[in-house]
């Protein structure tokens, strides 16, 4: 009497034999192809996690950064994975980034105070601390709105100081420039502070301030996001890749998710524009790196 495992397993070699008869391939074949997948698929479990891992720092890094971020840890399990094999990995398993669209003014440009020219607008930016500009942007706590205020080295994308409240008063710009200046690294002779026409970054407070610590003043000419384009992108990305687009519980929180954040920025998220580097490793170097602007192309 045939017993009932004995009976499940003649059903499971038939059913085998039956697939790989009809694939026209032998049974050493058959198994081969079924070891292979099943490596294949313990890879694609592996590669993913450490996809899941990196995201958990740089929420909207792409195939092509990751594919850079991962090579010390590919070679290092012998795995060989081509771009192209990565896309596909992460279109499979619902990875791929979305492109989001956005914009938000939060500059007021009706003012009488004094607008200086535009003094970068031809300029070619060659090393660090040549050039920071400053932007605001506004984020969404439970609290209401609050507004964070950034100063970025133009040469090496750099966030050199922030500064986050529930205003958009002077004291905000203040703040944050104040910190960059702090931040500063390298002894330039003079540092052109790029900007919107902001009410803020306008007012005689404000430029007396800046100039004081030896700041030139410049300023954009009209309203149009690429005459203060690396402003614009920065803010977007610490926006976009690092949650700051979603409505936070709180100021405080927001302070240290913003903190948080521009660590990562500054030592760790990698920049076409810098040649797949870190903004640190390019301002270190002060001028050894080719800059490539967001200038909108003609």
């Amino acid at each position: 009497m045939v017993s009932q495992r004995d009976s499940a397993k003649e059903e499971k070699t038939f059913k085998v034999k039956w697939i790989y008869e009809s694939l026209g391939i032998s049974k050493q074949a058959y198994y081969q192809r079924l070891k292979a997948s099943k490596a294949k698929d313990e890879i694609g479990d592996m590669v993913t996690q450490w996809v899941i891992q990196i995201r958990q720092r740089q929420k909207r890094a792409g195939g092509k950064k990751l594919h850079k971020m991962l090579q010390g840890r590919l070679k290092e399990h012998g795995v060989k994975m081509g771009r192209d094999k990565l896309f596909d990995l992460l279109r499979s398993r619902g990875l791929l980034v979305r492109r989001t669209k956005r914009f938000h003014v939060t500059t007021e440009s009706k003012h009488h105070f004094y607008k200086s020219p535009n003094r970068i607008k031809e300029l070619d930016i060659t090393y660090a601390e040549q050039v920071l500009v400053s932007d605001i942007t506004y984020i969404r706590t439970d609290q209401g709105h609050a507004y964070l205020a950034l100063v970025t080295d133009a040469y090496s994308k750099k966030l050199m100081g922030y500064a986050l409240e529930n205003h958009m008063r002077v004291e905000l710009v203040k703040e944050a420039l104040e910190m960059a200046n702090g931040n500063r690294m390298h002894s330039t002779e003079s540092v052109i502070h790029h900007s919107d026409r902001g009410l803020q970054y306008c007012c005689p407070d404000y430029s007396e301030f800046a100039e004081g610590m030896g700041f030139v003043l410049s300023t954009t000419q009209q309203y149009d996001p690429y005459e203060n384009a690396i402003a614009e992108r920065i803010n977007g990305i610490l926006k976009y890749e690092f949650g700051l687009n979603e409505t936070l519980p709180s100021l405080k929180v927001a302070k240290t998710m913003i903190a948080e954040a521009a660590e990562i920025y500054n030592n760790e998220r990698l920049h076409w524009s810098l040649n797949l580097k870190t903004p640190s490793s390019v301002h270190d170097k002060f001028d050894k790196d080719e800059y490539k602007s967001y200038k909108k192309r003609a």
